[in-house]
């Protein structure tokens, strides 16, 4: 097991940040063009300027650099989102901002995402968003998910609160897969879709108070909740 933390522990002088930036963006571009399996670290190293052990020394691997991205964009996610949840109390115009700004945060990654698509199904996939190995990253967006319900006004049960953001970690990757496969305008047909999962949301709230209903809702949102390690 690894996480994006293992490289060097000292904090890194600009210069090293900057070499540490320029191997990522090389890393990028090479995603891109190459896709992610025919990228390797040596590639990236000779595009990066730097030598194969300079890369490593940062990157002890190339599916470190894809959960250093994994992290960076779950910051860049809170940073767009957290400004405009400000001042929204409703818990369904709140998770349309979640929903709205995460798309939003990827787009730049749209052309790569098909390829990292391969390589993250497997769930022995190091790179997997369900890994013990994405834990990080998968704990940022669940920590925001979190701040994004409980920061709400609504008269939803407790343990129903409580169980909803991680059972919406999932429900946020199968949207993320319909947005990468969406060749609609403007990718509408996932907008679509979450309109019509929020608008549904929305309607079911009110009966999540009764005994019965409330039951089995906790025990779905368990269920769902249960993929991740």
């Amino acid at each position: 097991m690894f996480s994006s933390v293992e490289g060097p522990q000292k904090p890194l002088t600009p210069k090293a940040e900057a070499t540490k930036a320029r191997i990522r963006e090389a890393a990028m571009a090479s995603f891109i063009e190459r896709g992610y399996p025919d990228t390797t670290i040596r590639l990236i190293a000779k595009e990066a300027g730097v030598s194969v052990g300079n890369a490593y020394y940062y990157f002890p691997s190339k599916e470190h650099l894809v959960q250093e991205l994994y992290e960076q964009v779950q910051h860049d996610h809170a940073r767009a989102a957290r400004p405009r949840l400000d001042g929204i109390t409703g818990l369904t115009e709140r998770l349309r901002v979640f929903f709205e700004t995460g798309l939003a945060t990827i787009g730049s990654y749209r052309r790569v995402a098909p390829g990292f698509l391969s390589a993250m199904v497997s769930p022995d996939s190091p790179i997997n968003p369900l890994s013990a190995e994405s834990s990080s990253a998968r704990e940022l967006t669940v920590g925001l998910l979190r701040e994004t319900v409980h920061g709400a006004t609504h008269r939803l049960p407790a343990d129903i609160a409580e169980r909803l953001p991680d059972a919406l970690f999932p429900a946020y990757l199968a949207l993320i897969l319909r947005w990468t496969y969406d060749e609609s305008p403007e990718q509408a047909k996932t907008t679509r879709l979450l309109d019509t999962g929020l608008k549904l949301f929305a309607v079911a709230l009110p009966f999540l108070r009764m005994p019965g209903v409330r039951g089995v809702t906790r025990d779905l949102l368990d269920q769902i909740a249960d993929v991740q390690p």
